[in-house]
């Protein structure tokens, strides 16, 4: 029976990233993976390849759009698409690659197989050389992630109705993409075969696309994505979707009744994300879960069961990859005697369409319901020279501070390069920062970041460039 420290089951950015950390505090530690790459949903189907597409989408639809007003003239442009695929898949191995590397070098030892929970303290592995072995463990971390989720009575068959993971592998650009869902997944997926050619149609169940941000970046997102030629139809309750060998037909209902029906020949489900944790035995230990299939766990991030902890997807919070890293940090800080912390409202959110979307702590909504005084100041990127350089004019910083103290509650921001400039705006706020601290900061000029020092200064009405 082999023995460890610490096994973690799943190598996801929670799970690899928490492996680490405690091989560094110096816990003799037992990484467990059910598919034969590394690097979990994340690295393999989720956030490295469809930013990849995002990004190859991009450069083609800028080389056919803009890059003739800087003087750069292109005949017969063309789309390789299965070259594009091909970048992708070679992104996804280099990265997966690197993770290998990194299980090596901080000597974790790497168990491949099926891990189920048999007591506190030993995890079976079904091998995926069809071996099972007993593993003792003083301590465990579930981070097995989660899987697309879908609506009642609507199968996902992986053929015409898909998910992201299957989205990211068509063998055909779509001449008709219907999108189930408004929020990030639906947006960057939809927003690539927009730039590609296909027809894009939105439906959403609520009254606005990326409806967990600031509203008025789910306006300001729509505006662009319109012109994109994608169609949306919110406040739409989506009641079934029948496929073919060579097409899908969804029906919605909008609030007054009315019956909407699109045909198209793929369908994107894209109504969020589910825990995955089947086959794990959380019943052999007692483990409970709630309604929605997320563990419950304590301050600590520990289960109902001692010496048992979970991270990322599988607990409450934003399915977000980096919020699963940093949770596996403080996990194996925790363990070590550590005192770590964690602020989950300075966990910032990002939306990679383009224009790009960020967020990080409370959003105009969330002030007002809590009758929090606030002020608020915004810079549009339009008047920042580098916007206007770069022809990037769309978006906004838009920022949201205390009343009386004049401390950043939240900073929302959609155009060029925001996945960048939000951590700025994380490191501000992690410091409880007063828009009058950003604002009195030099900053580069040009740069796009210099549009949040002006919507700073805009909180006290003195933005420059405006």
């Amino acid at each position: 029976m082999d023995k460890f420290d610490v096994t973690i089951i799943g190598s996801g950015p929670g799970g690899y990233v928490a492996a680490i950390r405690c091989a560094q505090l110096g816990f003799k530690t037992a990484l467990v993976e059910k598919y034969d790459t590394l690097g979990g949903t994340c690295l393999n189907v989720g956030c490295i390849p469809s930013k990849a597409v995002l990004d190859s989408s991009e450069h083609f639809y800028n080389a056919k759009h803009k890059f003739q007003s800087h003087g750069i003239r292109l005949e017969n442009l063309q789309l390789d698409f299965p070259q594009m695929l091909a970048h992708k898949d070679d992104v996804v191995q280099n990265t997966v690659a690197g993770v290998d590397f990194l299980m090596r070098k901080n000597k974790i030892e790497v168990i491949q197989g099926v891990a189920t929970l048999l007591s506190p303290g030993s995890i079976g592995v079904h091998g995926t050389d069809g071996v099972s072995t007993t593993i003792e463990t003083k301590y465990t971390v579930l981070a097995t992630g989660s899987k697309p989720g879908s609506l009642p009575d609507i199968v996902i068959d992986k053929k015409r109705i898909i998910s992201s993971t299957e989205a990211l592998v068509l063998p055909e650009i779509p001449k008709h993409l219907i999108v189930i869902g408004g929020g990030v997944i639906g947006m960057e997926i939809g927003s690539v075969y927009a730039r590609i050619g296909s027809k894009v149609s939105v439906m959403e169940y609520t009254d606005a696309i990326i409806p967990s941000m600031d509203r008025t970046m789910g306006k300001e997102l729509q505006k662009s994505l319109k012109k994109l030629g994608m169609d949306f139809y919110l406040s739409h309750k989506v009641t079934g979707a029948q496929s073919t060998d060579v097409g899908v037909t969804v029906t919605a209902e909008d609030t007054a009744g009315k019956v909407t029906a699109l045909e198209g020949d793929y369908c994107l489900m894209a109504v969020g994300r589910k825990p995955y944790t089947e086959g794990l035995g959380l019943e052999n230990v007692g483990i409970k879960t709630d309604k929605g299939g997320r563990i419950e766990v304590n301050e600590f991030l520990e289960t109902s069961v001692p010496g048992i902890y979970a991270i990322g997807d599988v607990v409450k919070g934003a399915m977000l990859a980096h919020k699963a890293s940093e949770e596996g940090v403080f996990v194996a800080e925790v363990l070590a005697g550590q005192k770590p912390h964690m602020d989950y409202m300075l966990i910032p959110g990002i939306v990679y369409t383009w224009p790009e979307v960020a967020s990080v702590g409370y959003t105009e909504e969330q002030l007002k319901a809590s009758g929090r005084a606030y002020r608020t100041g915004s810079f549009p990127f339009r008047a920042n020279a580098r916007a206007r350089m770069n022809d990037d004019l769309e978006g906004q910083i838009k920022v949201l501070a205390d009343d009386q103290t004049d401390e950043i509650l939240g900073i929302h921001m959609i155009g060029p390069r925001v996945s960048d400039i939000i951590g700025e705006a994380v490191t501000a706020m992690s410091y409880r920062a007063s828009a009058e601290d950003i604002s009195r900061m030099s900053h580069g000029h040009p740069t796009f970041y210099e549009s949040l020092k002006e919507a700073c200064l805009a909180v006290a009405n003195r933005a420059i460039h405006i």
